[in-house]
């Protein structure tokens, strides 16, 4: 019999106190109400942790280096404590036939019950032998392993929708993972990589409540990918008035102006970096000064330049594009100067009129 989530923290000496300003505090970084605190409470109490087989294809592992840098809730609290990861070959300490073992044992022991996670993706071409694990290629550990599983989240950008290893010309024919497994859920968290907060927030509700999260048509998290970047961008109120960075290092960008004629994607960009954020919350690229290249959309790599601007972008107003706004704003700025100029002007031949 698998521990719960609570008997792990009560064997390291977690209070109940802290157990449940745990789920408080957990429940509220995943945007749910202070009621789901309860609920949560009660799910870790009885539930034995989610098994949990990683898979890595073709991939860069920033996937698992964002993951192990979240801190609400830390990695290490939903690796050791909340899940029951049985098989990473990044940070797992077995090695060898050992650790391919694990996957036989789990897809044996607990059907129906596990959760594959994958980061990257399978190789078609040359029946997959571009992507070697074990001695066998990944596309046959991956069948193999999702045959019986619960559910499947794709991290990131190459497991969700193929990423640099898809782009053109793709010689590998590398592809989704949805392109592979049909017959399964599949939680998409793309991104390159995904921020670490979302990661675990997925993790944690699935394992919370036994349940996946609201996906959106494409299979995202609702609580995440819901929204576009330029929504909730702090720069948003410069491209509503038309203030534009229109070179690196001009007087714009030294102000924080809109990044959108730098090729910014955020106004077609689903994504939580503007809320959410990385570095524990301290930034995200539009705020260092680069626009976001739209790393969470499928084919980004294959959409142009990432300094190639959108075009045409209707959002001010009726059929006025950023072109059109930044005139306009020049065109009062200019206006009032003139007329300002122009009072002054008057101001000073009555004053003299009145001295005459």
């Amino acid at each position: 019999m698998r521990e719960t989530f609570y008997d792990v923290l009560r064997r390291q000496g977690v209070s109940r106190r802290s157990f449940l300003k745990f789920c408080s505090l957990t429940a509220s970084a995943l945007g749910l109400g202070p009621t789901v605190a309860p609920q949560m409470a009660h799910a870790l109490e009885t539930k034995p942790r989610t098994p949990i087989l990683w898979l890595h294809g073709l991939e860069c592992t920033c996937c698992s280096e964002a993951f192990i840098r979240s801190a609400h809730p830390l990695a290490k609290d939903v690796i050791l404590s909340m899940i029951s990861l049985d098989y990473d070959d990044t940070i797992m300490a077995a090695a060898g036939h050992q650790a391919e073992a694990i996957i036989e044992e789990i897809v044996r022991d607990y059907k129906g019950e596990y959760i594959l996670a994958c980061e990257g993706n399978p190789p078609l071409n040359e029946d997959g032998m571009f992507c070697i694990i074990g001695g066998k290629p990944y596309l046959e550990q991956l069948k193999f392993a999702a045959k019986d599983c619960k559910a499947i989240i794709s991290w990131g950008s190459c497991a969700s929708w193929g990423c640099v290893q898809a782009a053109r010309p793709n010689p590998t024919q590398a592809v989704p993972i949805h392109k592979v497994i049909t017959d399964k859920p599949i939680i998409k968290v793309p991104g390159c990589p995904p921020i670490p907060e979302v990661m675990t927030a997925v993790i944690t509700y699935i394992a919370t409540f036994g349940r996946l999260p609201e996906l959106d048509r494409q299979g995202r998290p609702k609580m995440f990918y819901s929204q576009r970047i330029h929504d909730k961008c702090y720069r948003r109120p410069h491209f509503d008035a038309g203030q534009f960075v229109e070179t690196w290092d001009d007087e714009g960008a030294r102000k924080g102006y809109c990044l959108y004629k730098m090729g910014c994607k955020g106004p077609t960009t689903y994504n939580a970096c503007s809320t959410v954020r990385w570095n524990g919350g301290l930034s995200f690229p539009i705020q260092s000064g680069h626009g976001c290249i739209g790393c969470s959309e499928d084919g980004f790599w294959d959409n142009g330049s990432f300094y190639d601007r959108l075009t045409n972008i209707h959002q001010f107003g009726i059929e006025a594009n950023a072109d059109d706004v930044g005139l306009a704003a020049a065109g009062v700025v200019g206006a009032a100067a003139a007329a300002h100029a122009g009072v002054s002007v008057i101001k000073r031949m009555s004053e003299k009129g009145g001295q005459e």
